[in-house]
């Protein structure tokens, strides 16, 4: 077992008040659902600073600077900004976590013929790949193509997109764990993403399977813990702890709590492979239980439905029919204790949102998964988000809630994609391991921050 720290990538700078930050996460957080029902290849879709979680590793040398990347469980790609680097439209992103990559004279291009460069190119063919990298025909016939480099592979997003290519050089972790001939990509111009990607989803090119190729006790299972925040990065300074060959026998040992896991299993799905995608039964909201539509419980032959547990989106995205009687059973029981803030559901893209005085009183949140009986029961703080509102000069100061969830649209908008993924905002103060030999994703309530302490020591 290897422990590695995940740093929030939270920014008080970028945001002026906690409308902007929740408007612009809400918003990438929708874009990067609905791109996933859009293209026939999932891509990694970093998010802005103050969503997402980063780890840093170094390529080629130990000596070399350290790169932080985003942990990304919905895609399967390492890749990283290469210098020289340009990214277009980057004017309002926040300033890159790491200067590019000077790649050492120990990377060595990715062949055409190689199967990671098919991986890289939606499983397109070697003699294609290596005809556009213009290999001569009787060499692709004979199959003597290694001295053609992989051709160069274009990801969109759902709001930017790179071109990279396919290198490889030694890797080296936090703890000086390195991996010979790592396999990445290399960009060296994007649209609107300044920060790479280290994808930890199912697939030949993802950071788990390559390290399960040196030590398959290590890359088969491993889960984190993300510290609760609530957009306050003051509660962040501890890192959130990433466990490279978490294991059942070892997973009651750390701390003082009685830990309990919950398993579901990952469903198979034949488009996007690389999600991890398990069946949603319902939520319940209080003791009220509101059953999913079936296309949640299960994944079909085109990739349509489940729900992806994704650590690279923010907001939890429900289609809209389970959505809109999640919130209607929740604005029965708060509706009628508080004004509705219709302002701040406009200037955020949260709904729905309430003034109080004091303390809000809010129902109880649960999602129940296919399998066992499965539930995770939602702490507060991760499904309704309190702020203060107002004292601007227009509007008195008051005490503002809105619920994290979102609507991620029509069940037709969201054919041969996922029907909902689980944010890492809900995943906060939960301990999630993936298990990826026995297919399976499990959820235990822990105090991050005392975990990362009680495994340090």
């Amino acid at each position: 077992m290897v422990l590695y720290p995940l740093t929030h990538s939270l920014s008080k700078t970028q945001f002026t008040t906690p409308h902007q930050l929740l408007k612009t996460t809400s918003a990438r957080s929708a874009a990067r659902f609905h791109h996933r029902n859009q293209r026939h290849k999932q891509v990694p879709l970093p998010l802005s600073p103050g969503s997402d979680y980063t780890l840093s590793i170094t390529i080629g040398s130990p000596s070399s600077p350290t790169i932080s990347l985003y942990l990304d469980t919905g895609s399967d790609l390492v890749w990283l900004p290469c210098s020289p680097f340009e990214c277009i439209l980057c004017e309002s992103k926040a300033p890159p976590l790491s200067p590019p990559l000077n790649l050492s004279s120990s990377a060595t291009a990715v062949p055409c013929k190689s199967p990671a460069c098919s991986a890289a190119h939606s499983s397109l063919p070697s003699s294609d790949l290596c005809a556009i990298a213009r290999c001569p025909l009787d060499s692709i016939e004979m199959s003597d193509c290694n001295s053609f480099p992989c051709p160069p592979f274009y990801y969109a997003y759902g709001d930017g997109s790179l071109i990279a290519r396919l290198f490889k050089d030694s890797l080296t972790l936090p703890n000086s764990f390195s991996i010979q001939n790592f396999t990445f990509g290399c960009a060296h111009t994007t649209l609107g993403e300044p920060v790479g990607v280290a994808g930890f989803g199912f697939g030949r090119l993802s950071l788990p399977a390559q390290l399960s190729s040196v030590s398959p006790q290590l890359g088969n299972r491993f889960s984190y813990c993300l510290v609760s925040h609530s957009f306050n990065s003051d509660k962040v300074r501890r890192p959130s702890p990433l466990i490279l060959g978490r294991y059942e026998e070892k997973e009651k040992q750390f701390g003082n709590e009685n830990v309990e896991f919950v398993y579901m299993d990952i469903l198979s799905n034949p488009k996007h492979p690389y999600f991890y995608s398990v069946g949603l039964e319902g939520i319940s909201v209080g003791k009220k239980n509101i059953p999913a539509p079936e296309n949640l419980k299960r994944v079909d032959r085109k990739g349509s439905g489940g729900m992806v547990v994704d650590s690279g989106t923010t907001f939890t995205m429900l289609p809209a029919s389970l959505y809109d009687s999640l919130v209607t059973e929740f604005d029965h029981r708060v509706g009628q204790l508080y004004e509705r803030a219709s302002e701040v559901e406009e200037t955020t893209g949260l709904s729905p949102c309430y003034y109080y005085d004091k303390v809000a009183k809010v129902p109880v949140i649960s999602l129940h998964f296919v399998g066992n009986g499965s539930s995770m029961v939602l702490p507060r703080r991760n499904y309704f988000f309190e702020f203060l509102d107002g004292g601007d000069g227009v509007r008195k100061k008051r005490h503002v809630g809105c619920l994290m969830l979102m609507n991620g649209g029509d069940e037709e908008e969201l054919i041969g994609g996922p029907g909902a993924t689980l944010g890492n905002y809900q995943q906060q103060g939960f301990e999630v391991v993936y298990d990826l030999e026995k297919r399976k994703v499990g959820f235990a309530r822990r105090k991050c921050s005392s975990l990362w302490d009680s495994l340090k020591n």
